[in-house]
């Protein structure tokens, strides 16, 4: 597709929007849920931790073979097949008798989700215009986020309704399968939809994202520059982000909240995060990336000292919905920064390596939090993990704020 071609967003939407919506439901059904899966089994709250951390580990490591893997077989089979693969670690998970096996069910998970992300971003910049490929990509993530906040609401339903929190796991393989079917019957936006790859030359996102991960650790050398300074910020964004997902559901474990309302509170947060996104573009358009960044870290990071100050207190339930709430509200205010920096720091004629660095960057960050976090709950306790994130947050926002470019945003006439 040329950017000359008429273009109708219905001709993406169900293929590539719907998919990835069934998806993040799955996605959010279990990520609350996992510490509780694994306290269920024994696990204490570091290994719990641990566990849920595995998710953000297998990203990391899928992202290296993924951009290779997706310019051989393409987009829609790459789709598919990551689907399969997660379903196959959900299943491990649904089943694990032990601690460790759940640890290696989810981090199949995080392999699969790797691949899948990394196949909708190829299929978006395959077949979306350059002119619509922003509000693609945005709409995209607003569809991520919305996956996220329905999921756990439904998760709420199915151990309400089951008595079973494994059961959450199904949520994400009726999703799983969902996104698999869909692929496999609706047309393809290319013409050689259902066509076998072999012979054929990569389209422009499998081209793309091979490019993201061919020589991605010299890439990264060659920049380490600003990855060493503008990168360890990304890093620290992604890592309070992961450590976030990780800290709350292991807090209300700590202080007794149920399986069900714990699903419910993580679930409204998550809707405070997705009600966000679009304003938080509206910011770095109109004020520039600074004042998205670093409110947002100092949010989650001020956010996550206040819990980490708050366990012993009578109204500790109060408190930690409050405190749910805000940290929802600094993140979705720095909705698409890291895409968004990411996407203005990139040499322009050949954004690719650089991109494929910077955001392997930022995943090292989003996976060795949440190890971080259960190192030091196993070693002190969760408020100290909590408190030490929290500093690293503030950190992080020091560090953007004198780093991040200062633009000049232009105002709309």
């Amino acid at each position: 597709m040329t950017d000359a071609a008429p273009f109708r967003w219905q001709s993406v939407a169900v293929s590539a929007f719907l998919p990835t919506l069934l998806f993040s439901i799955g996605e959010g059904a279990i990520i609350p849920m996992i510490p509780l899966v694994a306290n269920n089994l024994g696990a204490t709250l570091a290994i719990a931790g641990f566990i849920l951390a595995m998710i953000m580990v297998g990203e990391l490591f899928g992202d290296i073979p993924s951009g290779w893997l997706i310019s051989r077989i393409g987009e829609r089979t790459a789709m598919i097949g990551a689907a399969f693969v997660a379903i196959g670690g959900l299943l491990i998970a649904t089943i694990a008798p032990t601690p460790l096996v759940l640890g290696i069910g989810i981090f199949i998970v995080g392999v699969a989700t790797a691949v899948f992300a990394l196949a909708r971003h190829a299929f978006m910049t395959t077949y979306v215009p350059l002119a619509y490929r922003a509000r693609a990509l945005s709409s995209l993530g607003g569809t991520f986020r919305l996956g996220l906040f329905i999921g756990p609401f439904i998760a709420a339903g199915v151990i309400h309704v089951t008595g079973s929190t494994s059961a959450v796991f199904f949520v994400h393989v009726i999703g799983c399968l969902g996104a698999a079917v869909i692929l496999l019957l609706l047309k393809d936006p290319s013409a050689t939809f259902g066509d076998s790859r072999r012979g054929m030359p990569p389209t422009e996102g499998e081209a793309f994202v091979e490019a993201e991960v061919h020589g991605l650790f010299r890439t990264i050398w060659n920049n380490r520059g600003v990855l060493g300074k503008l990168g360890s910020g990304a890093a620290l964004i992604g890592g309070i982000r992961a450590a976030r997902s990780v800290i709350l559901p292991l807090w209300a474990v700590s202080i007794g909240i149920g399986d069900t309302n714990t699903a419910l509170i993580i679930g409204i947060a998550g809707g405070i995060d997705f009600a966000l996104f679009y304003a938080s573009g509206q910011i770095m358009d109109r004020f520039g990336r600074l004042w998205s960044a670093v409110p947002s870290m100092v949010g989650l990071g001020t956010g996550l000292i206040v819990l980490a100050l708050t366990p012993d207190l009578p109204a500790a339930v109060a408190w930690f919905i409050g405190v749910a709430m805000f940290l929802s509200v600094a993140n979705g205010i720095g909705s698409g920064i890291l895409m968004t920096l990411g996407a203005d720091l990139a040499d322009k004629d050949n954004p690719a390596p650089f991109l494929g660095a910077w955001r392997f960057t930022a995943d090292v960050g989003s996976a060795g939090a949440p190890v971080l976090v259960a190192g030091i709950t196993a070693a002190a306790s969760l408020s100290v993990a909590t408190g030490v994130m929290g500093v690293l947050g503030l950190i992080g926002a020091a560090i953007l704020l004198r780093y991040v470019p200062r633009y000049a945003p232009r105002t709309p006439r």
